[in-house]
């Protein structure tokens, strides 16, 4: 395959992977991310938050290259509400911690992301610039990554989002041909309803305790996330709940299911 045809392929793979920036403070970090997710076939650009930095800032360090994602930038509320359609999470983070589980290279990360492009919604996520991803917000995730540094110091926003998209954008293009294709899974709404059925199941049968809920949840949905689940596999798991929610009720088995 020549040069423009595979850039052409690796381009269309790419079509279904976003940048999303938690509440990152500065316009110019934002339009030098947009500057370097264009530059390595990015063209989709969410900002979480509850309003934009300041466009001017955002448009100059973008350049004129990178306007179509400015202009086209979509504004999120919360991490959830940017990444509801999405069936790969990737957080990343300079911080490691007992909680903070899964992390990878780059280039160990991309290998793995790489063959779910075809069938699902990618988003590749990074925190504000002071602080980071929180422990909540990695536990949409996932994946985490990590990019490794000589004195254990994060980098700039806009340089950690190039490091990230280079990464992802070199690698499909070294690789001779189109990786295999993973299923399609599971999106992070779909998910996130399936951890609440679980979280009033396990409360219905008296299996957790109110301050167990939030270690509970962080333990399942890395677990969860971890595995990558298939939409009918969660249906399956919230049929499962349901009737266990219904028999713990006291009630009979519903019509037409086994007992």
């Amino acid at each position: 395959m020549g040069e423009h045809k595979k850039l052409e392929a690796v381009k269309e793979q790419l079509a279904g992977v976003r940048v999303v920036l938690v509440r990152p403070k500065y316009g110019e970090n934002v339009g030098g991310a947009a500057r370097v997710a264009h530059n390595m076939g990015i063209r989709r650009l969410v900002v979480v938050g509850l309003e934009l930095p300041e466009q001017a800032a955002m448009e100059k360090m973008a350049t004129h290259h990178a306007k179509d994602l400015i202009s086209g930038l979509t504004l999120a509320p919360t991490l959830a509400d940017a990444v509801a359609d999405c069936s790969w999470v990737v957080g990343t983070t300079a911080r490691q911690g007992r909680r903070r589980f899964f992390l990878k290279n780059p280039a160990q990360m991309v290998d793995h992301l790489v063959p779910k492009l075809a069938h699902n919604q990618v988003a590749l996520v990074f925190g504000p610039e002071d602080c980071g991803l929180s422990n909540a917000e990695l536990e949409l995730c996932n994946a985490t990554v990590t990019i490794p540094t000589a004195d254990f110091s994060s980098l700039n926003l806009a340089q950690a989002v190039g490091v990230i998209c280079y990464e992802l954008f070199s690698t499909m293009m070294a690789r001779k041909g189109v990786a295999p294709a993973a299923p399609s899974l599971a999106s992070s709404r779909l998910l996130a309803a399936m951890y609440d059925d679980l979280e009033k199941t396990l409360a219905a049968i008296g299996y957790l305790k109110e301050a167990d809920l939030a270690l509970w949840r962080h333990n399942f949905s890395h677990f969860f996330n971890r595995i990558g689940l298939r939409a009918r596999e969660v249906k399956l798991l919230n049929g499962l709940c349901q009737q266990v929610q219904w028999l713990a009720q006291g009630r009979p088995a519903r019509k037409g299911e086994k007992k």
